[in-house]
């Protein structure tokens, strides 16, 4: 007998095609998978009666022979993703009872396409942080344990609750934001499929800001076809947004050939960094193989700036967060705490409403904004973050993809280190520069530690060649054959 919460995204638009069964007996499953799998924290806000309706009416479109891209699959939204009458957190106590009158346009895009919307997942608040260890609603865990130990695991962040709603089956898949790696390192950790899109292919509108020259919206799911299924509903040029690029949306999945003879892939001889963990590198050797074998050939390249993206990223994006936090000051939405005047007012509402890391950043981002430090700090940081795109467009003039690992360890534990936030910040230093370059760049599992945890390869594309990416990503996950489900995914953990 089929268990629904396994399937992929595909295998499920498929099997309700074929009426093996209902769009309501689908999110049935996934909702009794959801109550079941509550300690997992994945989820902040559970939609079930509203999942239900929206199956229901796609039974009844589909009776009709109307089908969207996304008919009657039941998937998730990041709670950063705003949805007109339910409420949007950020994982935030600042925004805990916020509920907006709109729907962002990822999330009409999807709806359009027919999805289901089982519910809001968990983050870091406001986006910020690698663990989900910053949501004032309490850490997302991951569906993954490490043989012999039964320590909780960090699912990675900011999408942390996308990621263990999806590894965990009840979701069938999810939508993320990155700003420097929070789709491609929670999905690594949680042993799925994360795919950051190029900068500007998926609109912002609606989506709560962290920083505005970095944020992209994104699929996480089981499989690459899954991720291309699900980034041709989420794409499209909004005229809403003004960083939405006006660029055709292809099919992705019916660019999957599966044929990457003649590619070239680059692998950066920077990203050899020390500490990188002997299991990691050993599957990135393999990882090269696998390509070459596949009729890939492989070029090393070098990407100079590397070392300065980690510094450059961490100004850039606080700075920006200054700027857009600017806004939740008490007086127009949100939480406000009373003060006997207005800029304690401020103060007590800012004070209570932002966590230490959000207000961290802040901090760091007015400093680096303030007279006598924005030519030091900000206007040097934008200097090398375009040395930082030029070294991979120059990579690109010779290659058509690069590999690199997505993380350099596995998942750690939720109570161990590293906690201090310039080790964490360091679960970056793989994903941040291609952020800092608006790339598209996708993290799939290629095989477990051991210790027995998912370990994640990342792929980076050109600038709006998601085709390119998503057919070399295809290629690597069949060669990698990773098969492996965390075994409390559906089940009370």
């Amino acid at each position: 007998m089929t268990v629904l919460t396994d399937l992929t995204l595909v295998e499920a638009r498929d099997g309700l095609a074929k009426g093996d069964f209902t769009a309501v007996e689908l999110t049935e499953a996934h909702i009794r998978a959801m109550e079941a799998s509550r300690a997992l924290g994945a989820y902040i806000t559970e939609t079930p009666e509203q999942a239900l309706e929206q199956a229901r009416q796609s039974d009844a479109r589909r009776a009709t022979g109307t089908v969207g891209l996304m008919e009657g699959l039941p998937v998730a939204l990041k709670d950063l993703f705003c949805t007109k009458g339910v409420r949007t957190t950020a994982a935030s106590r600042m925004l805990e009872n916020f509920v907006p009158p709109y729907d962002s346009t990822v999330g009409r895009n999807l709806a359009r396409a027919g999805a289901v919307t089982l519910g809001k997942t968990n983050l870091d608040e406001f986006a910020m942080g690698s663990s989900n260890r910053t949501s004032f609603f309490g850490p997302a865990v991951n569906p993954w344990k490490r043989t012999g130990d039964d320590a909780a695991l960090a699912p990675g962040g900011s999408s942390g609750g996308s990621a263990a709603a999806v590894a965990g089956r009840i979701a069938l898949a999810a939508t993320g934001t990155d700003t420097g790696g929070s789709i491609r390192q929670p999905a690594a950790f949680c042993g799925i499929v994360g795919l950051k899109p190029t900068y500007g292919r998926c609109s912002r509108r609606g989506i709560i800001a962290f920083a505005s020259s970095l944020d992209q919206a994104g699929p996480m799911t089981r499989s690459v076809k899954d991720a291309a299924l699900m980034l041709s509903a989420m794409a499209g040029h909004d005229p809403l947004d003004s960083t939405s690029a006006p660029v055709e949306v292809p099919n992705f999945e019916n660019a999957l050939t599966g044929d990457i003879r003649g590619l070239r892939v680059g692998v950066p001889r920077e990203y050899r960094a020390d500490g990188l963990d002997p299991e990691v590198s050993a599957l990135w050797d393999r990882g090269v193989e696998m390509l070459r074998d596949a009729g890939a050939e492989v070029v090393e390249v070098s990407l100079p700036h590397t070392d300065h993206a980690l510094a450059t990223y961490y100004i850039l994006s606080s700075a920006e967060a200054s700027s857009n936090l600017a806004r939740y000051d008490g007086v127009r939405y949100g939480l406000r705490v009373e003060g006997k005047t207005l800029d304690e007012m401020y103060s007590r509402t800012r004070g209570a409403g932002f966590g230490p890391e959000v207000q961290r950043r802040i901090l760091i981002g007015t400093y680096a904004l303030s007279a006598g430090f924005y030519d030091a700090y900000y206007l040097k940081a934008q200097r090398v973050r375009r040395l930082i795109t030029r070294d991979f467009l120059e990579a690109f003039g010779s290659v058509d993809v690069l590999l690199t690992p997505t993380t350099p360890t596995p998942a750690f534990a939720l109570d161990e280190e590293p906690t201090d936030p310039l080790t964490l910040y360091l679960n970056d230093v793989f994903t941040v520069p291609t952020s800092l370059a608006g790339l598209p760049a996708l993290s799939m599992p290629a095989g477990l530690s051991g210790q027995g945890l998912p370990l994640g390869l990342q792929l980076v594309g050109r600038h709006f060649q998601e085709e390119t990416l998503l057919n070399a990503a295809l290629v690597l996950e069949r060669a990698c054959a990773f098969s492996g489900a965390p075994m409390f995914a559906g089940k009370e953990v």
